[in-house]
């Protein structure tokens, strides 16, 4: 088992959660430049308050606007600060026990990244006129060439640099549009200089399963199973998240899969089932096998839609306060929520590569057991006549809640 399988993970989404302008358009009298990064180490205490073990940050390096067209890998994002910046946060971070996942954006480049500015430059996917290719039509967005050792070099390098300055693992960003050949040849020159660094796909469709062995990941995104949670409870459907169930079994054969029911690219679950439903979403999300995540503010019932245009994410990723003592009083009730079922799950550490099986389904009712060896955690969800969550372990009763 890794050892950072067993981690719970505080999603943060830095340019946002810091209060960075998102682009120069926007800026105003905002200075683009700043020691932003610092003003997100409070949130460190905060999130290993709240028991988490691990926090997987959003992109931090060089870039135009929202961190995933890079400008500089090895460079902080000027709108958080520099390198005493990064290492402060290191030193906060692994002071009070938490892990740190960085966001490599391997996919692409920035179209105004120097290399990308490089008609010489092999490493881009290229038209027959010799024009970058966009990343799905998006014109800021430059199409690296898997195939070429020059890529291969440059992530390589990327990696050790970050990993050798204190970070723990990767997220690889857009994982399922990057031949599995190219992470399995990348891959082992960084595990043989940091053999407990992790790497985590990002998949949002393909086979999780097959996607994972060829690339040798530790982990996949479990888009499926977030989008089963949210569906489920919005629709007053519990079947869709029992077949989605079976399917995290089959998946979970393969690797552990990284759980979620919010991040930086979708509606806020709140927003989407309301608080009832958050509440049980986060009951499921903490009792299930896998490697779970949370996105930051979601433990706070943080409301959030996506936009239009080109600013639509902008909403999905808020600026926090100075300090948690400013948040908003009305999300202190989940918070404390996620307090249990993060101990609970700490207690329980087995649930990361435990079985689950659905034991009886209604429209408004699941109930499910997931078991490893001698231990046995059994959860009832209920929507109605209130939404209901209760968990049971070795058959004691450890968590009740009803809204």
């Amino acid at each position: 088992m890794h050892e950072l399988e067993s981690r719970i993970w505080w999603h943060l989404y830095p340019l946002g959660a810091a209060g960075a302008p998102p682009r120069r358009e926007v800026q105003g009298d905002v200075p683009w430049e700043g020691h932003r990064l610092r003003r997100l180490e409070p949130w460190l205490d905060y999130a290993a308050d709240l028991g988490f073990t691990g926090v997987l940050l959003g992109p931090i390096f060089e870039s135009t606007s929202h961190g995933y067209d890079t400008l500089d890998h090895f460079r902080i994002d000027p709108r958080l600060g520099d390198q005493d910046d990064w290492e402060a946060f290191v030193d906060r971070a692994h002071g009070r026990g938490l892990a740190i996942m960085l966001d490599g954006v391997f996919n692409h480049l920035g179209a105004e990244h120097p290399l990308a500015q490089d008609p010489a430059w092999p490493g881009l996917q290229r038209t027959e006129d010799g024009h970058p290719v966009a990343w799905e039509g998006h014109g800021g967005l430059a199409k690296l060439d898997h195939s070429r050792p020059e890529v291969h070099d440059l992530v390589r390098d990327v990696m050790l640099h970050w990993l050798e300055r204190g970070a723990d693992g990767w997220r690889l960003d857009v994982a399922y549009a990057v031949p599995g050949r190219f992470w399995a040849q990348v891959l082992p020159a960084v595990r043989q200089q940091h053999p407990g660094a992790m790497f985590l796909g990002e998949v949002i469709h393909g086979d999780y399963a097959a996607i994972a062995r060829e690339g040798t990941l530790d982990t996949i995104t479990q888009y499926e199973l977030w989008k089963a949670v949210w569906s489920s409870l919005k629709d007053r459907n519990l079947w869709e998240l029992q077949h989605a169930l079976g399917r995290h079994v089959e998946f979970s054969q393969a690797a552990p899969m990284q759980t979620f029911v919010g991040n930086h690219d979708v509606p806020r679950i709140a927003s989407t089932v309301g608080d009832g439903g958050a509440a049980l979403a986060a009951a499921i999300l903490l009792t299930l096998p896998g490697i779970p995540s949370v996105y930051y503010g979601d433990e706070q019932a943080f409301r959030g839609e996506k936009a239009e245009g080109y600013a639509a994410d902008d909403p999905l990723r808020p600026a926090l306060p100075a300090g948690p003592e400013e948040l908003a009083p009305n999300g202190w009730w989940l918070h404390d929520l996620y307090r249990e079922l993060i101990a609970l799950r700490r207690r329980c550490s087995w649930i990361t590569r435990a079985v689950v099986e659905v034991e009886h389904t209604e429209n408004e009712l699941l109930r499910y057991a997931v078991t490893a060896e001698h231990d046995r955690l059994e959860v009832e969800v209920a929507l109605s006549p209130q939404p209901r969550a209760v968990v049971t372990l070795n058959g004691e009763t450890v968590l009740e809640w009803a809204g």
